[in-house]
């Protein structure tokens, strides 16, 4: 019996859906390798805790970089670790795996994301853009004729389309996501408290009050890192306030390339935005504030997907059922 497969292959994280069970597997986006051997430590959640901690020899990589492979073997390595972690040892038909890929990637880029997954054991490989597989996902009817946006911000790229009809109608890829987010609080962190923090740290502050919009009630978060200026480890309390200040460029990027597609639309489907809303999903979409600000720079009501992390992997998965489905007639 063949299986199929749709896998959210993203910069941060990988979600396998499988047919029939939803979404099974959810791990970071990260391996971890030995430098002499090239022999794999470890991959998934497990490397991700060495990010930043490994010893001269061992380095932990995110083998994608803004949507895309920038490592080969490592990815191919990845897919197929996860692909038999989902499945399990099993199988003996190779699986039918339908994988998304940002909508603003070249045909190279194309051609070595389907690559590494024939090379990881796919009998069968179906590229989807994200925004339509955030779409199905989401539980909108994309067949039908009527405009929907979908604003998908992943970790390494922001993926911004009007769908109509089962198609892009007009989209914009732009690589400022979620470790762009992370990237801003960093630097924040260094110019205004002299304090050197990992990605992790800057990640944890934006999960815990990170906000792009004056929350009511200013939240605080004790953050520790090096003092720049001793060298020695240092405590810093920083508030929300502070996060909504870090994060107002890249935020910005964001909004005003949602008004640049929107200026494109055609006004027939502009009308159904307006009716319809702006749908936002991707693990970046979980950033407070971000609904409120689309919507008041926009003046279109704005919401986020539910369970926005997992709505890309489970659109990837129904389209594969949608195509298999098609080829039964």
């Amino acid at each position: 019996m063949s299986v199929d497969i749709g896998i959210d292959l993203g910069t941060a994280s990988v979600l396998v859906y499988v047919k029939g069970k939803g979404v099974i597997l959810k791990e970071p986006s990260v391996v971890a390798y030995d430098r002499d051997t090239n022999a794999i430590k470890a991959i998934g959640e497990e490397a991700r805790l060495m990010l930043g901690r490994t010893p001269g020899n061992i380095v932990a990589v995110r083998p994608l970089r803004q949507g895309v492979i920038s490592d080969y073997t490592v990815t191919e390595k990845m897919i197929k670790y996860f692909v038999q972690k989902a499945l399990g040892k099993r199988t003996f038909k190779k699986p039918r795996i339908s994988i998304c890929v940002p909508s603003g990637v070249t045909e190279v880029e194309r051609k070595a994301v389907e690559e590494a997954t024939y090379a990881a054991g796919a009998r069968e490989v179906n590229l989807i853009e994200e925004p339509v597989a955030a779409a199905i996902g989401a539980g909108i009817d994309i067949s039908k004729p009527c405009g929907n946006m979908i604003v998908d911000i992943g970790g390494g790229t922001a993926d911004i389309a009007v769908i109509s009809l089962g198609g892009t109608v007009v989209n914009s890829s732009i690589k400022i996501a979620g470790d762009d987010f992370d990237e801003a609080i960093v630097r924040y962190m260094r110019k205004k408290h002299n304090l050197l923090i990992g990605e992790r740290t800057a990640e944890d502050i934006k999960i815990k009050i990170g906000t792009t919009y004056p929350l009511i009630e200013d939240e605080e978060l004790e953050v520790r890192g090096r003092n720049l200026v001793t060298g020695l480890p240092k405590t810093v309390t920083v508030t929300s306030l502070e996060t909504e200040e870090a994060l107002r460029e890249p935020t910005g990027q964001i909004v005003e390339e949602v008004i640049n597609v929107l200026e494109r639309t055609p006004p027939e489907l502009s009308a159904d935005i307006l009716d319809r809303g702006i749908m936002l999903t991707g693990g970046g979409s979980m950033l407070r504030g971000l609904e409120e600000l689309i919507e008041e720079k926009t003046g279109i009501n704005t919401m986020t997907a539910e369970d926005p992390m997992k709505v890309v992997a489970i659109g990837t998965g129904q389209f594969v059922e949608l195509v298999s489905g098609r080829r039964e007639f």
